[in-house]
């Protein structure tokens, strides 16, 4: 499957191919799996409904490496709007934003203003904001738009990707912040130089980086685990249990379709879940990277296509 994910993450990033998959219906079908539509009022109504279930609810609107800075203030406007709607329905939500969708591309400052907005906004509504991580060449500029949040806005919180040479550091270099982290594996197509390899290797490092942010023991921030290996998260709080920490110490993150059912019985259980819930038209690359992160994924989208063509 190691080939299978390096083709995707190829294809995410294909002028191409992003021009002409999105419009095939198959392509189209299956991507519904992940998203409840492409509206603010699809991603409000999947939020409601899980958070009858026991789940709470994060969003992001779809969309990367603006290149107007019109564009980058609409899309502020947007999520703006969107908390408005949060707090309209009393929804245990908040939103995950990234800075190359607020302007990064652009210009450091203009992104930092931008998110600076939607923090004073999140905190007025009583939520938050989340820093998503991107590829590699991004991560200096968005831990320093990071510090820079923090200062005025200490429930900010940060993505970052476990599979990184360089978290560790990272981490350490945040911990004096008491910074809310939330680990992902990592989704972007990264050389041996800058990424761990391999799936065991990558989930050791998560486990070890998720136990170090847990036992800090400053209590402060947040940690979020953000990922679908239910198996790795149940190693975790083990562990955390065996040390005396409990499960009010983490809260885990799934994506919005992907073990729907595991999300719903972990709330059951007492552990605090969250489902990050993408809307938009912009959905191409996203969508890819996905596919990429699992080969239950991947044999999904093809027994759509198969089912379609028969």
């Amino acid at each position: 499957m190691d080939v299978f994910r390096d083709v995707l993450l190829w294809a995410s990033t294909n002028r191409t191919l992003a021009d002409r998959l999105p419009r095939m219906p198959f392509v189209r079908a299956t991507v519904q799996r992940f998203m409840p539509g492409e509206t603010p009022d699809d991603a409000l109504e999947a939020a409601a409904t899980l958070a009858e279930r026991g789940v709470s609810a994060a969003f992001t609107h779809l969309g990367e490496n603006v290149a107007d800075e019109r564009q980058a203030t609409a899309v502020t406007e947007h999520y703006l709007g969107l908390l408005d709607r949060i707090a309209e329905r009393r929804l245990d939500a908040e939103i995950s934003v990234k800075l190359t969708h607020l302007g990064l591309d652009l210009a450091p400052s203009v992104a930092l203003g931008n998110v600076r907005r939607l923090a004073a906004g999140a905190t007025d509504r009583r939520t938050r904001v989340w820093l998503d991580m991107e590829a590699s060449g991004y991560v200096d500029a968005t831990l320093e738009a990071y510090r820079a949040l923090v200062a005025d806005h200490p429930d900010s919180g940060i993505c970052l990707q476990a599979y990184l040479h360089r978290t560790p550091q990272d981490v350490a270099n945040l911990l004096p912040l008491h910074p809310s982290i939330r680990f992902v594996k990592g989704a972007y197509r990264e050389p041996a130089e800058v990424a761990l390899q391999g799936k065991a290797r990558i989930a050791a490092a998560y486990h070890r980086l998720a136990l170090e942010v847990a036992t800090r023991g400053d209590g402060a921030g947040r940690l979020v685990l953000g990922t679908h290996d239910v198996e790795l998260v149940r190693k975790v709080d083990a562990e955390l249990r065996q040390r005396g920490i409990g499960r009010d110490a983490f809260e885990i993150e799934m994506l919005f379709g992907i073990r729907t059912a595991d999300q719903v019985a972990l709330a059951a259980e007492g552990f605090r879940v969250r489902s990050l819930i993408a809307y938009g038209p912009h959905w191409y690359p996203w969508f890819m990277r996905r596919l990429a992160e699992r080969p239950a994924n991947v044999l999904f989208a093809l027994r759509n296509l198969l089912a379609r063509r028969a």
